[in-house]
């Protein structure tokens, strides 16, 4: 398990380097994200319908590994792959800070205790050893370079979760190792069953509405 942790933090961060960031030029270069990730509930069309994800609040080490993904063709999703080609490392460690701030102050996260899952979500959820890289509330990883997942988009993340089963295709899936070797072993309703309740949860993600006029 740590020797595959150990590989899991390299994957994820190995791209992220240590270039200064600047949240504030990440604000001017964020016009290209707001169209999607600036819309309170907006869907995506592929590969299946759903929200697209909660990117306000989001660790600015994991932001910088999966644009990094996307450009190199890891994650193949043709919009993403398409606005990150067009980046610098420098552009994405720039949006990646002013995303990690953005919003900050602006809500007030419930503190109650997040509800257990049903035992049969739990268990699917200890198979995976979601929580060893997650951490236990799923809000708190283990590294910058995991993304925080309580309160996503749980269509998001369950389409996320399909995408690393996906092989052979050459506009759609992830092909990161780890990943693709937890999510074999489940079944598409149990994927569901462990996105619909980390999607429940209270956590930091956040979309907060922003306009194209600024």
């Amino acid at each position: 398990m740590i020797k595959a942790l150990t590989l899991l933090l390299a994957l994820f961060g190995a791209s992220s380097g240590a270039l200064a960031q600047d949240a504030a030029a990440g604000q001017r270069k964020a016009a290209m994200c707001i169209g999607c990730h600036g819309i309170e509930g907006y869907q995506a069309s592929f590969p299946v319908v759903h929200r697209v994800p909660k990117i306000s609040g989001q660790n600015a080490k994991y932001i910088v590994a999966a644009l990094t993904a996307y450009k190199s063709g890891e994650r193949k999703h043709p919009s993403m792959r398409g606005l990150a080609g067009s980046l610098s490392e420098q552009d994405m460690a720039d949006l990646a800070a002013f995303y990690e701030k953005h919003g900050e102050g602006s809500f007030k996260r419930v503190s109650a205790a997040p509800a257990a899952p049903r035992p049969e979500v739990a268990e699917l959820l200890t198979k995976g050893a979601c929580a060893s890289c997650h951490g236990a509330d799923y809000n708190k990883p283990i590294d910058g370079a995991y993304p925080k997942l309580a309160g996503q988009a749980a269509d998001y993340l369950y389409v996320s979760l399909k995408s690393y089963q996906v092989q052979g295709s050459a506009v759609h899936g992830r092909a990161n190792a780890i990943m693709s070797a937890q999510v074999k072993q489940f079944k598409p309703s149990e994927l569901k069953a462990m996105a619909d309740y980390i999607g429940s949860l209270p956590g930091d993600l956040r979309t907060v509405p922003q306009s194209r006029f600024r």
